[in-house]
């Protein structure tokens, strides 16, 4: 007898010595392998996916062989009960496993990967042979044809058995991929099905007329991925009312026959489900899903193709419904039905089987379907190369057509190869519908040899296998919410398909349809962004007829349409450009909206194209803290700290990707379904740009201090003043500063504000600071720089009570804190002046803000709609809260503010305002710079009014919410009237 020890070696369990031994399949003796050919049986045996069941299931079949023989001789076996009686049949079965090295191969294959197969042949003692090397030295036919020689269901299922069994033996040994295998599944369906229907025939009454009906293959099977035990759909459909009777008893008998035989038939998918006819004739279908078919039964009808019968009639009712497939997804609901059921389907996976479920749960099949198929209904409208029934030439379709990356599209062409070789072992084993991990140890053993993982270094088999299904799971459900939840999926199912067509006469038909003003100029760039055959342009023509409606919703098209093509010549030949356009979410449709309404927007990304990536995240559309923004800046500008060209140069840089994200915030954060999650207000704005001016200046301050150093212990600081010092900078806004030095010459001082100055306005790229120090001791006429002694002499003796007035917005910006701390301090002993004003200092105010309005006004504005310094607007606004600030904040903390609309709240607290004129005035003040910073946006450059009329007004009012532009500007005449009436009762 072998010794245990050493056949544990092989994998086998302690009675392996007796099956394998001499009163065994003498394979084995005293010494080890008897032979060669013994030691390769048992080698092959010890590489089967549970080598213990290979060797008891080839004990068996050797038993039923012998026994067998035994019977057809008129014997009875003899020997002890559990001994393999050793005859001639036996002898004949181990010596072709010796001999036929690909039947040993495949027969151990299947014996150690299917205890219902290996029961299949132990019942079929003689059914080995099938799996014998052919005469020519091929494998058995795996392609799945049926081998019947009677038209008889016995036959037939004698036949469909050795089919399964070369299938599997040929996926088993790697003779076969996935694919193969599925399409000769599906192979083995349809000719069990033709077989089935031609029993079915005859069974028909005598004299009945043969009628005409179609079996239309639905699902895995119409797909051509059927896997080894699943429910064959199908959808009958009879030719007219006088085949439905004998149309409907044939189909009846077909699945009757089928269960018998092989599988349930379902066929649930048919139109009303279980609860309709079976059998329709070819107009009843046509009426049903003409009027009542749902999202669901369109997207089954992508796996749709003829199976069996009168297979003429199924292309007839495939090719009469396929308009009505191709134009589903234009239905308003079509793609959240689709999410819907998705949803709906992990809904109904019981909560302890979710993390077992390759096909239904999370990362599963499902998601991969799912993905592929609204795909494939949203852009097969046009793109006849995706009306493939397969998920995996789909797939592949659609990444050839760019509608998928590549690298998404592989990583989900590897995850389906996975989860259906899983799904595949599993019902192999007892040849049972089951998609769930086993949760036994022991089956997790076995279902990971059975997909061929082995122990490596450090890692285990089941801990190699858990790891890839858990790397595929998280990868297929990270692109199944990427694919199915773009957005650009829901805008392109908006476009009419005709549309999307895109041939030159029906392109430049839309575009006058859309309101382009120059069809054919527009139509150019069209050609020259869909033109040819590359990736590239497949792509731009799925982006460009949805692009081409928001463009249309912006008062000029043909601007952002020229702005789009500018940006895609600067990029297109970038391998993320269109990648981030078709797969980043909503990127594409807010590139849309940025570059149809801003020109100041779009020309901040021509100079800076990658900034487009800003609109992928919503984080990034977040206003960045001054702190980092002042970190990062000064970080820029030490990186080349012995230039001070490029120094400035990157810090330039970096303040033009902050406004660009800041302006396309306030673009989107009107923009509907596009807004980011945490739209940005006026209010948000002026602190956030307030806050990249101050980084800005701390970062030209330590280059210009590198470049001009002072003497040793000299300290310099610049002091925010007007919007800069308020945090309510716009888009058009300079730097109103105020610069002071401590412990240094004038010269010294003088060089280094000269040098920022000069850094910051230097021609570049990148959008130039404005430096305005008007606000400093005698205007342009005063020095530049004063010590903060020289600055307290001035005030002291000189200052008058605008200068009083223009401190109350005075802030430490950046430098020496301590300089510029000790510099506020000076400023509030003159801005709020002890005991208020007098008399006549509130006169006086009066007298300068009427001078200011009769004479600083621009030639032409209309004082009404100015936003700046017209009726009710900033201005106005402005000067009211500051007088209040200068005769009561010596006594009132709260009015401390360099924030107008902070110091209006706290007036109004106060009981130095009414709470309805401080709402007013807010309401004026916040309107105006509102219209301030979208005229600039819309116009590229910086204006205060707003016009009565035209595509700056319409662009202006679809950047703050959209509605009638008429309607605005009488909304805006009202507001600021209101605004104006708070202003003067404050100033009486």
């Amino acid at each position: 007898m072998a010794r245990p020890t050493r056949l544990a070696r092989y994998g086998f369990a302690d009675n392996g010595a007796e099956l394998l031994g001499p009163r065994g399949l003498r394979l084995w003796d005293a010494d080890g392998p008897a032979g060669t050919d013994a030691a390769e049986l048992i080698h092959a045996l010890s590489r089967a996916a549970d080598p213990n069941l290979a060797l008891r299931q080839l004990h068996r079949l050797a038993d039923s062989v012998s026994r067998a023989a035994e019977r057809a001789n008129g014997g009875r076996p003899t020997g002890p009960t559990g001994d393999l009686t050793e005859n001639a049949a036996m002898r004949e079965l181990i010596d072709e496993l010796h001999r036929d090295h690909g039947l040993r191969r495949r027969l151990v294959a299947v014996l150690g990967a299917s205890s219902t197969l290996g029961d299949h042949l132990v019942a079929n003692e003689q059914e080995w042979r099938a799996l014998a090397t052919t005469k020519s030295g091929l494998p058995p036919d795996p392609e799945g044809h049926l081998d019947l020689d009677a038209p008889t269901v016995p036959a037939l299922r004698r036949a469909y058995r050795i089919a399964l069994l070369r299938i599997a033996a040929a996926d088993l040994t790697g003779g076969r991929g996935l694919e193969p295998t599925m399409a000769a599944l599906s192979t083995l369906a349809d000719e069990t099905l033709s077989a089935a229907y031609a029993i079915a025939l005859t069974d028909l009454p005598g004299g009945t007329p043969e009628p005409r009906l179609a079996v239309v293959a639905m699902g895995k099977c119409g797909g051509n991925e059927l896997n080894y035990v699943s429910d064959v759909d199908v959808i009958f459909v009879a030719a007219g009312d006088e085949d439905l009777q004998a149309g409907t008893t044939v189909a009846a008998r077909l699945m009757e026959i089928c269960g018998q035989v092989a599988w349930p038939v379902d066929a649930a998918l048919r139109p009303e489900g279980s609860r309709g006819p079976l059998v329709r004739t070819l107009a009843s279908h046509q009426a049903y899903y003409r009027r009542w078919a749902r999202t669901w039964e369109f997207q089954a009808l992508l796996k749709a193709r003829p199976a069996a019968g009168d297979l003429a009639l199924a292309s007839e009712w495939l090719a009469d419904l396929a308009p009505l497939v191709w134009h589903a997804a234009e239905r308003p609901e079509a793609v959240a039905d689709v999410r819907d059921m998705r949803r709906r389907i992990i809904d109904n996976v019981p909560a302890k089987e979710l993390d077992r479920e390759i096909k239904r749960g999370p990362g599963g099949l499902r998601d991969i379907e799912f993905a592929v198929q609204l795909l494939q209904l949203v852009h097969g409208r046009v793109d006849e190369t995706l009306r493939l029934p397969g998920t995996l030439p789909a797939l592949r379709a659609l990444v050839a057509g760019g509608y998928v990356g590549r690298q998404d599209g592989e990583t989900l062409l590897r995850g389906y190869r996975f989860l259906r070789a899983v799904e595949h072992r599993l019902q192999l084993q007892h040849l049972k519908r089951t998609h769930t991990v086993p949760e036994d140890p022991a089956g997790v053993r076995w279902l990971a040899a059975a997909l061929g993982y082995t122990a490596l270094p450090g890692q285990d088999a089941v801990e190699a296998f858990r790891s890839d299904w858990v790397g595929h799971a998280a990868n297929v459900r990270r692109l199944h919410v990427k694919l199915l939840y773009q957005p650009l999926l829901e805008a392109v199912a908006r476009v009419p398909a005709e549309a999307l067509r895109m041939t030159p006469a029906s392109a430049r038909k839309r575009l006058e349809i859309l309101g382009f003003a120059d069809p054919a100029g527009a139509l150019r760039h069209l050609e020259a962004l869909t033109g040819g055959v590359t990736r590239t342009s497949a792509i731009q023509r799925t982006l460009l007829p949805m692009l081409l409606q928001d463009f249309a919703d912006a008062p000029e098209p043909d601007r952002g349409l020229l702005s789009y093509r500018q940006v895609s010549d600067k990029l297109g030949s970038t391998p993320w450009y269109l990648r981030l356009l078709r797969d980043g979410g909503p990127v594409a449709r807010r590139l849309a909206r940025v570059i149809g309404l801003s020109r100041y927007a779009t020309d901040l990304l021509t100079r800076d194209p990658e900034a487009l990536r800003l609109l992928a995240d919503d984080p990034e559309l977040r206003p960045r803290s001054r702190e980092k923004l002042i970190e990062g800046f000064a970080a820029a500008a030490e990186r080349h700290a012995g230039d001070p060209v490029k120094a400035i140069g990157a810090v330039r840089a970096l303040r033009r990707r902050e406004l660009f994200r800041l302006a396309c915030a306030d673009i989107l954060s009107h923009g509907g379904d596009l807004a980011p999650a945490h739209p940005i207000d006026v209010h948000e704005l002026g602190e956030a740009l307030s806050a990249v001016t101050d980084a800005t200046l701390n970062a030209a301050l330590l280059v210009a201090s590198r470049a001009r150093p002072g003497p040793p212990g000299m300290r310099f600081a610049v002091i925010g003043m007007g919007r800069l010092g308020g945090y309510e900078m716009s888009y058009p806004s300079d730097a109103d500063v105020l610069f002071v030095f401590d412990g240094g010459t004038e010269s010294d001082a003088h060089a280094i504000a000269e040098e920022m100055r000069r850094l910051l306005n230097a021609p570049a790229p990148d959008p130039a600071l404005g430096i305005d120090a008007d606000l400093r001791p005698e205007g342009r006429q005063g020095p530049l720089v004063r010590s903060l002694q020289a600055y307290q002499q001035y005030y002291d003796r000189w200052s008058k009570l605008w200068e009083a007035q223009a401190l109350l917005r005075a802030r430490f910006v950046c430098g020496s804190e301590e300089l510029g701390r000790a510099f506020e301090a000076l400023a509030d002993t003159k801005r709020y002046p002890g005991d208020g004003l007098s008399r006549e200092q509130v006169v006086e105010i009066r007298r300068i803000k009427a001078r200011v309005e009769t004479e600083r006004l621009p030639r032409g504005a209309d004082p009404n709609t100015h936003t700046k310094l017209g009726r009710g607007g900033l201005a106005d606004v402005e000067w009211a809260v500051q007088l209040l600030q200068l005769r009561h904040a010596y006594e009132v903390p709260g009015l401390r503010r360099t924030k107008t609309l902070e110091a209006l709240t706290a007036a109004c607290e106060a009981g130095l305002v009414t709470p309805g004129d401080a709402e007013e005035m807010a309401a004026g003040w916040t309107l105006a710079a509102q219209v301030r910073n979208a005229l600039t946006l819309v116009k590229g450059r910086p204006t205060d009014q707003l016009p009565q009329h035209g595509v700056e007004l319409a662009g202006t009012v679809l950047l703050l919410g959209g509605g009638d532009p008429g309607e605005f500007v009488d909304r805006y005449l009202r507001t600021t009237r209101r605004s104006r009436a708070a202003m003067e009762r404050v100033f009486s």
